[in-house]
């Protein structure tokens, strides 16, 4: 049999009622080990109210039940000391029987890496989530979250240098997985608390979009080469086609299409967006060089096996980022700064490339795999910055008219 503690001034309805009403509960009153049980004096009848440590120096709390203060108790709806404690004990570890214990915010991103991995997305956005959130809110269940701690875990970000762009697409990640769970269990009901504290920071669109002049891309190839072979097949795979290098990394050996006049990629798209997306593989245009570097690093391999690989014959692993340090040293080779030239600087780079040689933008998108108005968001400044001799084909030249309205005829006669 339970050990049933007592508790002197919960233990009657008589008790109970000499108290004065407030909202803090009162004799929390350890039950269990972790678990501890008080009461809360409402004005009306009282509420039994479970507190549950989380482990980790944290903790949550629920009610319980309606306290047996004005109505016998019938171990349902209304309880007393004794069958509060058997509820709450119930309600602590999961096994009460309405929907079981709430789900805390780090089961939530559990369920929400598996939901996007299910879908096809990416697993990342869920454990890039997790490294942020300090165990307390970890421990915490979602259906108790507050506006107030979750605005505070949002600026904390900022105040701690994290940039507003940042700080969105992170918490974006956060905010689906609360999303997801509150789609699944409907005792959550306070998702106007994470709509309302994790909306996103104005302003903070300013891509740090470095673009590369032709001849910095060349180096940079040539500096990843003596780096390291299979890092220079990375970077001039992402340098001529402007892919992502989750998308690079996911080339098999027949995405490769080298025996053509016109070789080409069909490069499988990124599992950015929302909801289930399909991954496809269109067609992208390659150099005939390249093409031939790739045949020859593909050799007999299967065709479904992946195109690109380290030099130790393993896959590259986008999610770790198994490149960086060997890309750094690339970069450093060259004289460009690290902290501002990443692998996607190709990127942006191939995509202005393109505008300025007057690809059609929808073309540009669809190669790059992103639509035309991120494109147009994205892009249009940079375009206006790198574009100043495009324009100046089209400007008007004043100087002859000017010319002529200076020059004096001569007097008839003379």
């Amino acid at each position: 049999m339970a050990r049933r503690p007592r508790a002197a001034r919960l233990e009657t309805r008589t008790a109970r009622l000499k108290l004065k009403v407030r909202k803090k509960p009162y004799d929390f009153t350890s039950i269990a080990p972790r678990i501890r049980l008080g009461y809360r004096r409402c004005k009306s009848a009282g509420r039994w109210v479970v507190k549950v440590a989380d482990g980790h120096g944290g903790n949550w709390t629920k009610v319980v039940g309606i306290a047996d203060d004005h109505e016998d108790a019938d171990g349902e709806h209304v309880f007393s000391w004794w069958q509060a404690q058997d509820k709450a004990r119930a309600l602590a570890r999961g096994k009460e029987s309405a929907g079981g214990r709430p789900g805390t915010v780090a089961e939530a991103l559990v369920d929400y890496e598996a939901d996007l991995i299910a879908r096809g997305g990416s697993p990342t956005n869920a454990r890039r989530v997790r490294t942020l959130l300090p165990p307390t809110l970890l421990a915490k269940p979602v259906a108790l979250l507050t506006a107030r701690e979750l605005k505070h875990l949002r600026d904390g970000l900022v105040t701690k240098g994290a940039k507003p762009s940042s700080v969105n697409r992170d918490l974006k990640g956060l905010k689906a997985a609360l999303n997801l769970a509150a789609a699944h269990d409907p005792r959550i009901t306070n998702d106007a608390a994470w709509r309302t504290a994790l909306a996103a920071l104005p302003d903070a669109h300013h891509a740090r979009n470095v673009i590369l002049t032709d001849e910095q891309v060349r180096a940079l190839i040539a500096a990843a080469y003596a780096e390291d072979s299979a890092l220079g097949l990375l970077v001039e795979t992402a340098a001529v086609t402007g892919a992502r290098v989750s998308q690079l990394a996911r080339l098999e050996v027949a995405d490769l299409q080298a025996d053509r006049p016109d070789p080409r990629l069909m490069m499988p798209s990124s599992r950015k967006g929302k909801g289930i997306k399909r991954i496809e593989r269109k067609p992208v245009p390659i150099t005939s060089s390249l093409a031939a570097q790739l045949r020859q690093a593909a050799g007999n391999r299967a065709r479904t096996e992946p195109l690109l690989l380290r030099t130790d014959g393993a896959p590259w692993q986008p999610p770790i980022a198994d490149y960086r340090l060997p890309f750094i040293r690339a970069v450093t080779r060259v004289g460009l700064d690290p902290a501002a030239v990443t692998l996607y600087s190709l990127r942006h780079s191939s995509i202005v490339r393109a505008l300025l040689a007057g690809v059609p933008t929808r073309v540009v998108a669809a190669q790059h795999d992103t639509s035309v108005p991120m494109l147009e968001r994205t892009y249009s400044q940079h375009i206006l910055d790198h574009s100043d001799t495009v324009a100046r084909r089209g400007l008007l030249d004043t100087a002859q008219k000017r010319a002529a309205a200076n020059v004096v005829p001569l007097a008839k006669g003379r």
